[in-house]
Formats: structure tokens, sequence, C-alpha cells
């Protein structure tokens, strides 16, 4: 059985009273508790749980009528050892002390979840498992189009993942696109696009949105999303925070100052929400992982703190999100040698990132501009 050991100088007490008190409390409390022992001129408590408030009240009670003797002193000294132990878990009433952070086990769990039935939304789903290979001559290209259009082109099934960030909807300044939409319109055009990128991923693919809604319009786009991708029957693997450490937010207006009546929250954080197509597994070589254990452990805690690009001005664009970003998502979800598509690849994040990790890409964005800068980009991995 495991401890939290606490000594107790005790060299200054006669052992008479010493002995007494080890016995007091060893014949009160069990040793799935806590027990007391002596060694040398030591007090050893092996402090497992204990139901706090239960303890302080026996004190108390051990206390009354005492004067500062030796006991007093000694049973005083055991308390306040323990009582400066400010590091435990809770399980009925009683804190404890070792192995409160190991996540709690839950009994029968497949057979549970069996029961509940996991992602209950895409039963039934009529997804091809065949999957195709991608014309080689859109392979590792940029390509300047209307993504609804030009992803008719590519065959069901052939696409490993899909990592992308869609305009926001702000009103920022794209070249070529506006982005101050109707919020129909907006996602009428979104949804056309996913719906070909839903039928081009491979059975066991990915697909990842980053995504932040507009707070002062009252639109969540991630849970619009979200939903849609659900009622497609995709399924719902994750929501990774992306923690912008630098990123101020404009508290310039806070609503209704110092008042209930309508105030106004604003986050310092973007969404990434992972879907599935058919299955959570997906295939790929042993040779082809290229995530270490360090990241792995690091990067499946789904808060991401990343700084923001902060290149936007040398790529001429108002809303890059960063490599790291991009980094994490493709090691994380996918293989080397995959197919990496941005079906809004703008200055080309994505596929730079994607020719960096050995991943294949096809990125796509309605802008020359965008689509130039992104190749120039990719000639820099050549030097």
């Amino acid at each position: 059985m495991e401890y939290k050991l606490i000594e107790l100088e005790t060299n200054n007490f006669e052992l008479s009273n010493k002995n007494r008190i080890v016995n007091h409390f060893n014949s009160v409390y069990s040793r799935e508790d806590l027990y007391f022992d002596l060694k040398d001129d030591k007090l050893l408590i092996y402090l497992r749980q204990l139901d706090f408030f239960t303890f302080k009240d026996n004190v108390e009670k051990l206390l009354e009528g005492k004067s500062e003797d030796e006991e007093a002193q000694l049973i005083s000294g055991i308390f306040k050892k323990i009582d400066s132990i400010k590091s435990y878990g809770i399980k009925s009433k009683k804190r404890l002390y070792v192995n409160y952070n190991k996540e709690r086990k839950v009994a029968n769990r497949q057979a549970k979840e069996k029961k509940r039935t996991v992602a209950f939304y895409s039963k039934n789903n009529e997804f091809s498992k065949n999957n195709n290979p991608v014309p080689e001559e859109y392979i590792n290209c940029i390509i300047a189009s209307d993504s609804e259009t030009f992803l008719k082109k590519l065959p069901d099934n052939c696409i490993d993942i899909i990592l992308t960030s869609p305009p926001y909807n702000f009103g920022l300044d794209y070249e070529s696109t506006d982005d101050d939409h109707k919020w129909e319109k907006y996602f009428d055009k979104l949804f056309a696009i996913f719906d070909e990128c839903i039928r081009v991923l491979k059975y066991g693919g990915r697909i990842l949105i980053n995504i932040q809604p507009l707070y002062s319009d009252y639109i969540p786009s991630h849970h619009i999303i979200s939903n849609y991708f659900m009622q497609k029957k995709l399924i719902w693997k994750t929501e990774i925070i992306w923690q912008k450490n630098n990123y101020s937010a404009k508290f310039s207006s806070w609503g209704s100052w110092k008042s209930p009546s309508n105030p106004y929250l604003k986050g310092t954080w973007e969404f990434i929400e992972v879907f599935c197509k058919g299955t959570m597994k997906k295939d790929g070589l042993k040779e082809n992982i290229d995530i270490t254990k360090e990241e792995f452990k690091k990067w499946v805690n789904a808060e991401w703190s990343i700084a923001p690009e902060r290149n936007m001005k040398k790529y001429d664009h108002p809303a890059m999100f960063p490599e790291e970003l991009v980094r994490r998502a493709i090691k994380l979800f996918s293989y080397k040698n995959d197919i990496v598509l941005d079906p809004f690849n703008g200055a080309g994040t994505t596929t730079f990132v994607a020719k960096q990790q050995e991943r294949r890409f096809i990125g796509i964005d309605i802008s020359e501009q965008y689509c130039n800068t992104a190749k120039n980009r990719l000639e820099e991995l050549l030097f």
C-alpha cells in the first residue's frame, strides 16, 4: 500500500509520551487510512487517506483540558503537519493524499460504451470503404480555383487528411474574396465545399477545421460546423483549444459595464474541430509514423498554446494560422506520404508544412496572388 510519509522531529520528547500518542492513533485509525511509527528521534506518519474534519474533532477532544505539556505539543505538531498538506483529492468525504491524480477507471468500460452506442449519430452511414488514388497531375500542386468546382475533379475516397481554416466571415480584407457575406450565404457556400471534402476523404480519413466564433454576431461557428459534419454522419473525434499566447483581446468595450444587463465576453483562443470518416482508426505503415514519444504525450493534451503567426505582413495575408499548429496536426493525425488537402490554402502554410513533414499535398485557393505566394514558399524548401 502506498503512503505519503511525514516526519516529525521528537528528540525533545519523552519516549513514554511518544509511545502513548502513537498507540492511541494506531488504535483509532485503520492502516488503510494512516498509521504511526517511531524511528530514532523521529515520529513517522504514514498517511494515505483521512476524514480530515473528523480527525480535527478527535484532536480537539484530545487537547481538551490539557495544558501545554509534551503530549499537547506533540499532538498539535501532528495536526499542523497534516493540516499543512494542501494537495489532495476527495473521495467519500476523505482526503486522498496519494494517487489522487490518477485517472479514474470505469468498470466494464467497453460494455458500457457499447450499451450507450458510441458516436450514435454516425450509424447507418453509406460511406464506401474502397479508397482510390489521386490523379498524379494534382499531387503536390497549388491550384488557383474555386474549391467547390475543382474538388469535383477528384475521385471519391482519395484524400488522407483535410486541414484548413476557412474565412471566418469577420470582414477581413482577403485578396479576391469578400469576408462579410450574410451568414446564410456564407454557410451555404462553406457547406457546399465541405460536402465535396467529405466525398473525397478516404474511409478512416480526418478533417480538421480551425475556426473561431464571431462573438459580436453571436454566431457559434464551431458548433454550427460541428453539427453539420455530424449530420453528414462523420464522427466528431475531438476539439482542440488553440490558446494564442500573446494574443491581446481588444477589451475596449465590455458591453454593459459593471452590470449583468449585457456583458460582452470574448475568448483569447480558437478551436480546431476534428472529424473522422467511417471509423476513428486510420490505417498506415509503422515506418511512416514520425511523431516522437515526447510530442505525442504533449499534443494529446487538447489545449495547444501557440503564438499567432507573426509573418502575415510578409505574405500579405490577414489571417494565417502558425506553422507550429499545422505541424502538430499533421504529425498527430497522419502518416508520412499521406495526401494533405487544404481547400482554403491561402498563403500556403498547410502545403508548406506538409512538404516539410514529408507528406504529399494539394492546396486550393481562389486567389491567384495567394497561390503564387504558396508556390514561392514551397520553392524556399529547395534551398
